[in-house]
């Protein structure tokens, strides 16, 4: 910031000073003048932050996804929700939550390996534990987690184990200290106005095996029409990102003698992007579980328009997508 002074004129003569000179019109004055603070994004959704951040990581929630988990509590204020693979077919929640943070989500089942490459750096999961070998594996990621016996972690008596372990959100995000810096953008978040035309696609159905999930778009949104979420409490996707994967063997059995898959978050694969009724044909790429998400089409980088987003990890290989206008 420049501040002109004027210049104080000593008299040649008599003794006596003049009058400070009053500046012409043509001289600089002192106006303050500043910049407007640059724009911030919140991480989960890319829309514009007012205000400060929240005194808490991002809290990432593992949530049962079966007929046995309805109603689902909490999915409607999440920030983003990621969809995987687990055994038999049947498919897990990992729900964000930053901008927002629910009462109460549940119910909280385990982790799987496959959450090393999902949840971001910086963030604290809510689980309801995992098997030893998930354990060992998620703790020499570095990733924090929260599960019963933590305070804010209980059982719904109205409800059947293992389904009844629930989560007071609010009160578990008291608990955590929140990181020095901003989380960076889980997604490259865009505009509506950045989008390619794509195709016509009004109904999509994002196939694991045994559970598939299924979305029509009305009212500007994708509706999940086979959600177990409670009425009124269902996530509110602006769009729904479909990213193929690799999956593996996580080299255990659950107690039913179901191998445990592990999806391969890394790499590259095909992307298709939901938004606004229409479909866009991409390539994903993530270098290493903490790597940026990447989006490209054949005219280069894709963008997600700012929003909420429900992103589908379907397996490559035994998965499938299918969408009709």
């Amino acid at each position: 910031m420049l501040v002109a002074s004027s210049l104080l004129l000593a008299a040649c003569g008599g003794g006596d000073e003049e009058e400070p000179s009053a500046p012409s019109s043509s001289e600089p004055t002192t106006a303050a003048t500043s910049e407007p603070p640059e724009p911030t994004y919140w991480p989960l959704t890319g829309l514009e932050r007012t205000g400060k951040a929240p005194n808490h990581p991002v809290i990432v929630t593992k949530v049962d996804n079966t007929s046995s988990s309805a109603p689902q509590i909490g999915l409607g204020q999440a920030d983003l929700v990621v969809e995987e693979l687990v055994e038999g077919g049947y498919t897990r929640l990992a729900a964000f939550y930053y901008q927002k943070v629910p009462k109460n989500i549940g119910p909280v089942r385990s982790m799987r390996a496959s959450d090393i490459g999902i949840v971001p750096e910086g963030a604290t999961v809510v689980t309801s534990g995992a098997a030893q070998v998930t354990i060992n594996r998620i703790n020499a990621a570095g990733i924090p987690w929260i599960t019963e016996g933590d305070p804010g972690v209980y059982r719904e008596t109205s409800r059947s184990a293992p389904y009844n372990l629930f989560a007071r959100l609010s009160e578990i995000a008291k608990g955590l200290k929140a990181p020095q810096d901003d989380p960076p953008p889980y997604l490259p978040w865009g505009t509506e106005e950045d989008l390619p035309r794509g195709g016509m696609a009004s109904t999509l159905t994002a196939d694991f095996g045994a559970h598939s999930t299924t979305w029509q778009y009305e009212g500007g949104g994708y509706v999940n029409t086979n959600s177990y979420a409670a009425e009124g409490d269902r996530f509110p996707a602006d769009s729904v990102l479909v990213m193929r994967v690799e999956v593996g063997d996580a080299g255990y059995r659950d107690p039913a003698g179901y191998p445990v898959p592990e999806t391969k978050f890394e790499g590259k694969g095909a992307a298709l992007l939901f938004h606004g009724g229409r479909v866009i044909r991409g390539t994903w790429t993530k270098d290493g579980h903490t790597g940026a998400i990447q989006l490209s089409n054949k005219d280069g980088e894709l963008t997600v328009p700012a929003g909420h987003v429900w992103v589908e990890l379907v397996p490559a290989v035994d998965g499938d997508v299918t969408f009709a206008k």
